[in-house]
C-alpha cells in the first residue's frame, strides 16, 4: 500500500536549506567585518544559550548510547564545525558564484553516501531528480558567471578555495547521512543542542585566540543583528527543521532538497543585494523545481 506523503517533513527540509541559502549568501558581508573563527565562535556560543533548555533528556526520551554519542561528535564536527570552516574560507577566497557552482553537488554525494553507508536505494525518479536539481543549479551558475562577467570568473581565484567549498560539500552530505543515523534514537531538538556544544568546544581555542586580539569596536548594529541571524538560523532553526525532516524521508530524497540553498542565495541576491536575474537564470531554476518536484511528488504506488 502507498504511504502518506510526508509533506510536513518536505516542508521542513526545503525551510532549512532556504535559510542555509540565505545566511550562505549573506556570509560574505560577515567574514569582511569578522575573522573566521570568531565568527564560527561567536555562532556557536549565541545558540547554545538559545538552546541552553534543549540540551537535558525530556521524558521518555532513551538515554544516549556510546554509539549515539560517536555520531553526535561526527554530526558537529563535519557537518556543523568543518562545513562552517569550509564554507566561510572558501566563500571568502572565490565568489558566491563558486559557492553555487560547488555546492550544486550536495545532492548527487548524499545520495552515493546514502548508497554507500545506509543501504538505500536510489529509484529512478529520485536519481531523475538529483540529475535535474545538479544542472539546474550548474545552469544558474554558469548563468550568474556570464551575467556578471570578470567577477565571476574563476581566473584569479584560487584552487585551494574551490577544495575548501568541496569539501564543504562531503561534510553537509556527511552530515544527512549521519543525521538520518541520529533520527532514530535521539529528538531533533537534544541532536540541535548536542551537535552545537561540540562545535563550540571545537572552535573555542581558535575563537578566543582571535577575540583576545581583535577591535569589537569596529563591528557596526547592522552586522550585530546578521550575526544574531546567522547564529539563530546556522545552528538552530536549520538543524532543527533538517532533522525533523529526516524522521520521516530517505535520505537519498532528503538530498534533492539541498538544491534549495543556491535557489535561496540566488533570491537574497536578486530581492536585497540588488542582483540581476536573467532569463538563462529564471530557466535554470526552473529546471532544478522540476527536479525537485519529480523526486518528491507522491506514487500512486509504492514510494521510492
Amino acid at each position: 500500500m502507498a504511504r502518506p506523503t510526508p509533506w510536513l517533513a518536505y516542508g521542513c527540509l526545503a525551510g532549512s536549506m532556504a535559510l542555509v541559502g540565505s545566511y550562505v549568501g549573506l556570509s560574505r558581508t560577515l567574514v569582511a567585518a569578522l575573522p573566521i573563527f570568531l565568527l564560527a565562535w561567536l555562532r556557536f556560543g549565541i545558540a547554545a544559550v538559545a538552546m541552553a533548555g534543549w540540551v537535558r533528556r525530556q521524558p521518555g526520551e532513551a538515554a544516549l548510547s556510546s554509539h549515539d554519542r560517536k555520531l553526535l561528535f561526527w554530526e558537529s564536527f563535519l557537518g556543523n564545525f568543518l562545513f562552517s570552516i569550509c564554507m566561510l574560507f572558501g566563500v571568502a577566497a572565490t565568489s558566491a558564484v563558486a559557492a553555487g557552482v560547488v555546492m550544486a553537488a550536495i545532492p548527487a554525494a548524499v545520495a552515493l553516501m546514502s548508497w554507500a553507508f545506509l543501504g538505500e536505494r536510489i529509484g529512478l525518479r529520485v536519481g531523475g531528480g538529483i540529475v535535474c536539481a545538479v544542472a539546474g543549479i550548474g545552469w544558474l551558475a554558469l548563468g550568474r558567471s556570464g551575467a556578471h562577467g570578470p567577477a565571476g570568473a574563476s581566473g584569479g581565484e584560487p584552487l585551494w578555495g574551490y577544495a575548501l567549498l568541496l569539501g564543504a560539500v562531503v561534510c553537509e552530505a556527511s552530515y544527512v547521512v549521519i543525521g538520518k543515523r541520529l533520527t532514530a534514537q535521539v529528538s531533533p531538538r537534544r541532536i540541535s543542542s548536542l551537535i552545537n556544544l561540540w562545535g563550540l568546544v571545537l572552535v573555542t581555542p581558535f575563537g578566543a585566540w582571535q577575540a583576545w586580539h581583535f577591535d569589537f569596536t569596529q563591528v557596526s548594529l547592522a552586522t550585530w543583528g546578521l550575526l544574531l541571524f546567522y547564529a539563530l538560523a546556522a545552528s538552530v532553526v536549520t538543524v532543527w527543521l533538517w532533522m525533523q525532516g529526516l524522521r520521516s524521508v530517505p535520505a537519498p530524497q532528503a538530498g534533492v532538497f539541498s538544491v534549495m540553498l543556491p535557489v535561496a542565495a540566488t533570491a537574497v541576491g536578486v530581492l536585497f543585494l540588488g542582483e540581476s536575474l536573467g532569463a538563462a537564470q529564471a530557466g535554470a531554476l526552473l529546471l532544478a523545481l522540476v527536479g525537485l518536484l519529480l523526486a518528491t511528488w507522491p506514487n500512486r504506488g509504492t514510494v521510492e
